[in-house]
């Protein structure tokens, strides 16, 4: 099924230290998303916790679940009762030791209808996600809902253009990135602008290369990674920067948010508009898929 025009919800939220509290929170932002008009809500990366990633804590393993589990049946039925699709973000444990940064895509029914597993896994300072979580292994892929096809990448993901491109191939018209991306505060002041730029600069620019609605959904507030009463040593913590925003393909940002407040912004997604991007750019059609074999390198010297 798809419908020529809906609107797309993003909950820009910031996340306390009590995963339970988190969660009844985002449940409460579905509904009213979905009374504003909202048709596909999406949550940002890891809504339930602080971002946890910024120190290694064996113990912090503890916060994953299985999917389908508790979070997802929460979502669920909140996407069932709201009439929406809910996209969400989940820590997931797959097996003893083994486990992913995981989106899950619940239609308006609340069935599961499909699962991504986070493909790009950073390691930086306070961004140490590869303690955590292991490479996606399902691929990039799209899936079809109430309102129509849709993708999911997940916020590290959103660097690459290979993984846009993958996903509009696969018929996606919406390309959601739940993100936890922020500030270092003492590199704020000489690199937050440019840092905020090229993040918003290279989103864009997938909407315009593929065709597609980008929709990008991150968390605001300062966190240091407290959960649960497990307390991170004192540090600087980041400055999650929001600025959630949703681009048509032509890379006009239609709708976007502060840097500092809880928000939930409506767009329209009008697959019109995306057919006739497609018709004057076409971009698709003029690709020369028989000479890109060296992009599967990692360098071809």
């Amino acid at each position: 099924m798809s419908v020529e025009r809906y609107n797309v919800g993003l909950i820009q939220m910031s996340c306390g230290p009590e995963p339970e509290e988190n969660l009844a929170r985002a449940v409460a932002k579905i509904r009213e998303a979905a009374k504003m008009g909202a048709n596909v809500v999406c949550l940002p990366e890891l809504f339930s916790a602080q971002y946890f990633c910024q120190r290694e804590d064996a113990k912090l393993f503890d916060l994953a679940e299985p999917v389908p589990g508790p979070t997802t049946e929460t979502l669920a039925k909140a996407a069932r009762e709201s009439k929406v699709v809910v996209i969400g973000s989940i820590f997931e444990k797959r097996a003893r030791g083994l486990y992913h940064n995981t989106a899950v895509t619940l239609d308006a029914d609340g069935t599961v209808k499909s699962i991504y597993r986070k493909m790009h896994i950073p390691d930086d300072p306070l961004y140490y996600e590869k303690f955590y979580f292991t490479p996606g292994d399902l691929g990039f892929k799209a899936t079809d809902t109430a309102v129509g096809r849709v993708g999911t990448l997940v916020c590290w993901d959103q660097w690459y253009p290979e993984g846009a491109r993958i996903t509009a191939l696969h018929g996606a018209n919406v390309i959601f990135y739940p993100t936890a991306i922020g500030w270092h505060p003492a590199e704020k002041a000489e690199f937050g602008t440019a840092q905020h730029d090229a993040w918003r600069t290279i989103q864009r620019a997938h909407a315009i290369a593929n065709g597609v609605f980008v929709a990008v959904v991150n968390r605001v507030g300062h966190e240091n990674g407290n959960v649960r009463g497990n307390v991170a040593p004192a540090g600087q913590g980041l400055e999650f920067w929001g600025a959630s925003f949703l681009a048509d393909p032509f890379g006009r940002v239609l709708v976007e948010g502060s840097h500092d407040r809880e928000e939930i912004l409506i767009g329209e997604v009008n697959l019109k508009e995306l057919e006739e991007v497609r018709r004057n750019w076409p971009f698709l059609r003029d690709r020369r898929i028989e000479s890109y074999g060296d992009i599967t390198q990692r360098f071809v010297d």
